[in-house]
């Protein structure tokens, strides 16, 4: 067993670091958030640190980095409201992950990348038409994190979109039968299997 101090990580170079880290969390969901500014741009960012809060009410959120770093997102959805989740196929994971370069806040991003909108009635915030699962969000809190100066952006899921309709009879969702990928670290993309799904666990 290779132990690894946090000294030893602290001496590290900052790209091998973050390389590390990022990757030692595991596997994570990843999706296009689609939103618009109040000027009218639409905006598009990939996003892999998506967690499920709760399914009554249903709930998702994401972590965003520092206003500074990323701020075009989450100042979005601070002044809209509302925001769209799309899940990402291989036939769209490069011009997904595009959408992670620093493009200025003027720029629309779906055009830049080659990527299209839908735009369903009324609803103010822009879909990934090439997504195969998409769901709405509307804003629930926006959660300061003191100690690294990211947040924790919560949200109520207002609709789900799905290219057919693979639900098992139970609700599940089979994620791989739409060829839904996942992510390591911050640029390398996944395909999954399922290899078994287990009854409830009772003591």
């Amino acid at each position: 067993m290779i132990t690894i101090t946090k000294a030893s990580i602290q001496s590290w170079d900052r790209f091998y670091r973050t390389n590390f880290i990022n990757s030692l969390s595991g596997f994570k969901s990843v999706c296009l958030i689609g939103t618009v500014s109040k000027e009218g741009i639409p905006n598009l960012a990939v996003f892999s640190n998506i967690v499920h809060l709760g399914a009554d009410p249903a709930m998702i959120g994401f972590i965003n980095r520092p206003k500074a770093a990323a701020p075009d997102t989450i100042r979005n959805i601070e002044d809209t409201c509302l925001y769209t989740m799309n899940h990402i196929h291989p036939g769209i994971i490069e011009q997904a992950h595009q959408t992670s370069a620093k493009y200025d806040a003027a720029v629309n991003e779906f055009e830049v990348v080659g990527l299209n909108e839908l735009w369903r009635d009324g609803c103010t915030a822009p879909f990934v038409q090439e997504s195969r699962i998409q769901y709405l969000l509307s804003l629930a809190e926006i959660i300061a994190i003191p100690s690294n100066g990211t947040f924790l952006v919560t949200g109520y899921i207002e609709s789900v979109y799905l290219s057919e309709d693979l639900r098992e009879g139970d609700g599940f969702l089979p994620l791989e039968k739409y060829s839904s990928v996942t992510s390591l670290g911050i640029d390398a993309y996944y395909q999954t299997e399922k290899i078994h799904r287990l009854p409830y666990a009772k003591p």
